[in-house]
């Protein structure tokens, strides 16, 4: 009898749309391979209807807060449900993004330097000098990232204001000019390394990552052999320092500008990263020989718990 999977997908977060994209990209993969598949649009009642489902793996396809933060992770070991991706642990770290610095840091990975603030205290003085980077200390996706550029003699002011939903302490970051890499691991091995350019506009926000057409990617970067190579080293080195298992995506940014520092510096760790048509993931995979679905296999045949 084939192994019945359920696919965790949709959630509460902000990313919820983008999650459903990688939950229902994950079944139709998984059905093609042969597996029994469910589909679950997760709630505040997902242990009554896992505890009634009992799948033999759950594929974690959930992105953000409660699905990439520890929270699902520890529920499915208390079901004893053998699950996708990081642990609990490991999600947690990973997901508090200056938490991940800090180990990150101690095993030789350079990082960004910046500082934890209050928002309000961020909207008032720069609390760094410009140019800089502001975004919340526990989301992804780019949500809530700002640039703040030499030339903006006002701090953002959103910050104070009550659009602003991602929480009262935000990360300030010196802003690293350069290219916009990025790296899977799978397992115990790195994959290939793409240079992410956007389509239009400067950076690679929440538009350039999932609108179809809104990023260009290179792959294989088109970098100095040992810079590629040393990509991969850095997004292994973070993946194993945070505890990480399963799949996941580093993301780094290389300053080769005229004069520019040179530096390689890794800005976070994504422990749940995308799966949807335009993810960057299952483009390394594919790079390495990978269809989509086998993928998706191995991530199933290696969840496990205790993770």
């Amino acid at each position: 009898m084939p192994k019945h999977v359920a696919v965790l997908m949709g959630g509460w977060s902000s990313e919820r749309p983008i999650s459903l994209s990688s939950g229902n990209a994950c079944v139709k993969a998984l059905e093609g391979e042969g597996y029994r598949v469910t589909p679950v649009d997760v709630g505040p009642d997902v242990a009554t209807a896992m505890t009634q489902l009992k799948p033999d793996v759950a594929l974690n396809a959930l992105h953000g807060p409660a699905g990439e933060d520890g929270t699902i992770q520890g529920l499915l070991e208390i079901l004893k449900i053998p699950y996708t991706h990081s642990g609990v642990l490991a999600s947690a770290l990973a997901m508090h993004k200056e938490r991940a610095k800090t180990v990150m840091h101690a095993a030789g990975v350079a990082v960004p330097q910046g500082c934890v603030v209050n928002r309000f205290v961020a909207a008032k003085s720069h609390p760094l000098p410009p140019p800089y980077v502001v975004k919340p200390i526990a989301e992804g996706s780019s949500m809530g990232v700002i640039i703040v550029r030499e030339e903006r003699s006002h701090p953002p002011q959103i910050l104070a204001s009550d659009e602003w939903t991602y929480g009262e302490e935000v990360l300030a970051e010196t802003y690293i000019a350069g290219r916009e890499l990025t790296c899977a691991v799978m397992g115990d091995k790195a994959l290939g390394v793409i240079e992410i350019k956007p389509a239009s506009g400067e950076w690679y926000d929440f538009d350039a990552k999932y609108a179809e057409g809104g990023s260009i990617h290179v792959l294989p970067a088109e970098i100095k052999p040992n810079v590629y190579q040393r990509v991969q080293e850095l997004s292994l080195t973070a993946h194993q320092a945070l505890g990480c298992r399963g799949v996941s995506r580093a993301d780094l940014r290389y300053d080769d500008t005229p004069g520019g520092t040179g530096a390689l510096v890794v800005l976070e760790v994504n422990t749940q990263p995308g799966m949807t048509p335009t993810s960057l993931v299952p483009e390394m995979a594919a790079h390495a020989g990978l269809s989509f679905g086998e993928l998706v296999r191995w991530m199933v045949e290696d969840a496990s718990l205790g993770r």
